[in-house]
């Protein structure tokens, strides 16, 4: 892709899974990655994975829902390589417990909202500063497709999904004529190595039979939707939601 060579990005949520898969095609294509994960020690497998293979990549310890945290990862970022054009914000979790409207806890919608959405929010009070201070970058925001479509078994991660959307568009609106762009990945069914614990194969066959492709998703799949948005390549996509699911859900 145009434009990711030498190019220096942050991929919070990095450790394993989309963000795994996102951290290495980004150094495949010559980004210099740093990567942040509330398990730290994944994050530097990667990037010692990344090294390996020849790219450029550090991990580091991050806790999404703490201000001083991600400070201390777009500082990593600028410590190690000078500056910042990218942060892919791919922090998700905090499921446990989460049923209907009337029997999910408070607490449980609490620990959803800093996951799901406050993280988010705290990222972009981190890195655009940066990326404005530079003439201009890229915030890439991890949704799901869960945000859109219908969730009898779930209300607490749907509802903080959303508020990604909103985040997004706000950005994009208020700062496009300074350079920065926003948009959002909702991934469908993809199988990570969480999902793939988590789901049954009877619930991976009832998936693969609702998406209209011949199988469900790979985290490389997500990985090189993500690598389009950081690149030269799409830098008039601006406060998008994109839909990368194999056409499960089909929508303008």
């Amino acid at each position: 892709m145009r434009g990711l060579s030498g190019q220096v990005g942050i991929v919070a949520g990095g450790g394993r899974g989309i963000g795994a898969a996102t951290a290495k095609r980004l150094a495949e294509e010559g980004a210099c990655v740093v990567i942040g994960d509330i398990m730290g020690d994944w994050a530097r497998e990667v990037a010692t994975e990344i090294e390996g293979a020849g790219g450029k990549a550090i991990g580091v310890d991050l806790d999404g829902t703490s201000p001083e945290s991600q400070q201390a990862i777009v500082q990593a970022a600028l410590d190690n390589y000078g500056t910042l054009d990218f942060y892919h914000s791919n922090l998700a979790g905090g499921t446990e417990g989460d049923i209907d409207a009337l029997n999910c806890p408070l607490e449980v919608l609490d620990k959803s909202w800093a996951i799901n959405a406050k993280s988010h929010f705290i990222a972009t009070q981190a890195a655009l500063p940066v990326m404005l201070e530079r003439g201009g970058g890229a915030m890439i925001y991890t949704s799901s497709g869960a945000a859109s479509g219908a969730s009898p078994w779930q209300v607490a991660y749907p509802m903080t999904k959303n508020a990604i959307h909103a985040l997004a568009r706000h950005v994009a609106s208020k700062w496009g004529k300074k350079g920065i762009r926003a948009n959002v990945i909702c991934p469908g069914v993809v199988l990570t190595e969480a999902v793939r614990i988590h789901m049954t194969e009877e619930q991976v066959e009832q998936a693969l039979r609702r998406v209209p492709h011949e199988r469900l998703g790979d985290p490389a799949d997500i990985a090189a939707a993500i690598a389009f948005l950081a690149s030269q390549d799409g830098a008039w996509v601006n406060g998008q939601v994109w839909h990368v699911n194999g056409g499960m859900q089909m929508r303008d």
